[in-house]
């Protein structure tokens, strides 16, 4: 697979359903990577294409066919369930295990053996995973949808289409930190371990990762995801959704917040920060907003120097989004309202987003 250039990967995109198992990444679809890539753990999905200059540092595991472009590296075995195609000097320091048939270039590597149960041709076989790559990119490109969605279960081979794992061009990936220059997507139900550093980050819902998030641009961490390290973005927007949990300190340029998320660390925004809330089951979410460069202490709460509430000039006698018990408040004592909607907002975006509103429903009742 080469991938000169540019390179038909665009992005870091981890599947639905990825766990790293000990030395490991484990998929249930394919896994393409990029050429000048570094991969230090052990691969194993469907079908398995490695680009060209590509270092991995374990075994690689695949239920279908293997292909390993020129100049690859293979600190382990390789074990292919069906066909195997390998391209000129590919190294191998295990064994290579075929169950199907071998197309070999030359002056190859495998210092333990090789064995196969097919056909075995020794030549410089043409990476075919380029030829497919063309093919989508020019359907796309003119507006054929249905005749890439034609190919691409072609190439499946009539089974389900499942999401692959894509590293692009130049990745570093180890079990300490994923390193791409490209944007990153998590799907859902993923474990990681180590920090995942991107130009911009999603992650889907409920996934675990043993690490940091670093980005350049917008980082989102989607529902009841659980993030063992620091979230931080140099100028972007960091998201945490309800019921994820952050057990480190998030720094953003702009920081949104929904109820129910958890934020054990400090939170530090230099624009925007933001608490977004739901009043009941049938109404909008409403959003609380935060001066710029606001921080908040994870255990502490907010820092300020007046902690009866400040932002009288911010306030919105007439906000809709107020609740009747705030409206009942102004009208009982009118010299003291102003300051409470700021007070939600600044109790708010604390550790525990969730349990914000307790201290502003006491003030009201009494």
């Amino acid at each position: 697979m080469s991938l000169r250039g540019g390179g038909p990967i665009e992005e870091l995109a981890i599947p639905s359903g990825t766990t790293v198992e000990e030395h490991d990444v484990v998929v249930d679809g394919d896994v393409l990577v990029g050429g000048q890539s570094t991969v230090e753990l052990g691969v194993r999905g469907r079908n398995v294409a490695i680009g060209e200059r590509v270092s991995v540092g374990d075994d690689i595991e695949a239920e279908g066919d293997c292909r390993l472009d020129t100049w690859c590296s293979v600190d382990g075995n390789v074990l292919v369930g069906e066909d195997a195609y390998l391209g000129e000097r590919v190294t191998v320091t295990g064994r290579l295990m075929v169950s199907g048939d071998l197309d070999i270039g030359d002056d190859v590597t495998i210092e333990e053996g090789f064995e196969a149960n097919g056909w075995i041709v020794i030549r410089n076989p043409v990476p075919t995973i380029v030829f497919y790559f063309i093919v989508l990119s020019q359907l796309l490109r003119v507006g054929e949808t249905d005749a890439a969605d034609e190919l691409a279960e072609a190439l499946a081979d009539g089974d389900d289409v499942r999401d692959p794992l894509l590293i692009p061009r130049s990745a570093e990936i180890a079990d300490d930190a994923w390193r791409v220059s490209t944007p990153a997507t998590v799907g859902d139900d993923c474990r990681l371990h180590g920090n995942l550093r991107a130009a911009s980050i999603r992650v889907g819902e409920r996934n675990e990762v043993f690490g940091s998030l670093r980005a350049r641009e917008d980082i989102t961490v989607g529902a009841e995801t659980v993030i063992h390290g620091d979230v931080t973005t140099r100028g972007g927007t960091v998201t945490v959704e309800a019921g994820a949990r952050v057990l480190g300190d998030v720094s953003a340029g702009d920081l949104v917040v929904y109820d129910g998320a958890e934020i054990q660390g400090t939170l530090r925004a230099r624009g925007e920060m933001k608490l977004v809330q739901r009043t009941g089951p049938e109404t909008e979410a409403d959003e609380v907003e935060e001066g710029g460069g606001a921080e908040a202490g994870g255990s502490d709460g907010v820092d300020s120097e007046e902690p009866d509430g400040v932002g009288d000039d911010d306030a919105d006698p007439g906000d809709g989004t107020e609740n009747e018990t705030t409206e009942s408040a102004r009208e009982d004592d009118a010299p003291e309202t102003d300051g409470e909607s700021d007070t939600e907002g600044t109790a708010a975006v604390t550790a525990d987003a969730g349990a914000a509103t307790e201290g502003v429903e006491s003030e009201n009742d009494s």
